[in-house]
């Protein structure tokens, strides 16, 4: 593979493990919180959080190119603090693809909270564990395997973004060129040899990560 294929292969992993980061940071509470609460605002907000699924991403990409912009109101947040805008950057390509991929972080996490049932944790009220103590001690540990599968997921899911990531990060050499964007490059300029070389890489990783977490989940599964 050429230095720009290696180039964007490696934007590409640092993005899609930027963004897993900050998504189990933002979307452990929301999911904690879906799972738990009898709110009338869980219908709307659930809905939120699973619309990247069905909208197609040029639409979430050009509103989130209109926030971002120079007119927009993060645009303009932005630019108030001295941190410029957002769009044709690799900060605009995490912020992008924290939207995106929201709901393979929150609806694994939420289903693995909602299976753990009230019985835990009203058992660990009972020995005097404040409900923070109780979701580090005792939620997390028996949601072990809905992490992982959130955390993979997100990241393989960020990995072979496309359409959200041309949109707001443009194709810029070693700043905003991921993997998905190189491949397309490849295709239209006919270098169908070069093309094939990367995808196959994310093809074989893509697969490799899923077959390990099919793998590990029914060992867990024994193990508990």
């Amino acid at each position: 593979m050429s230095d720009q294929d290696l180039q964007a292969l490696w934007l590409t992993a640092r993005l899609a493990a930027t963004v897993t980061a900050l998504l189990l940071l933002i979307g452990t509470p929301v999911a904690w919180w879906l799972a738990r609460t009898g709110s009338r605002w869980k219908g709307p907000v659930s809905a939120v959080v699973a619309l990247p699924l069905v909208l197609p991403p040029s639409v979430l990409g050009f509103y989130l190119l209109l926030a971002m912009g120079p007119e927009g109101l993060v645009g303009r947040l932005t630019q108030a603090l001295g941190l410029g805008l957002l769009p044709f950057s690799f900060g605009g390509l995490v912020v992008a693809s924290v939207f995106y991929s929201l709901p393979f972080m929150v609806q694994p996490l939420q289903s693995a909270f909602e299976a753990i049932g009230e019985r835990p944790l009203e058992v660990a009220a009972t020995l005097r564990a404040s409900p923070l103590d109780a979701f580090f001690s005792v939620a997390v540990p028996m949601a072990a395997p809905g992490f992982l599968t959130a955390s993979v997921l997100t990241f393989a899911h960020t990995v072979g973004e496309f359409g959200v990531v041309l949109m707001i990060g443009g194709n810029l050499p070693g700043a905003t060129r991921v993997a998905s964007v190189q491949i397309y490059d490849h295709v239209e300029s006919l270098a169908y040899p070069q093309a094939h070389r990367l995808a196959a890489v994310l093809l074989v990783f893509s697969f490799t990560v899923l077959l390990a977490v099919y793998a590990w989940r029914p060992a867990a599964r024994r193990e508990a």
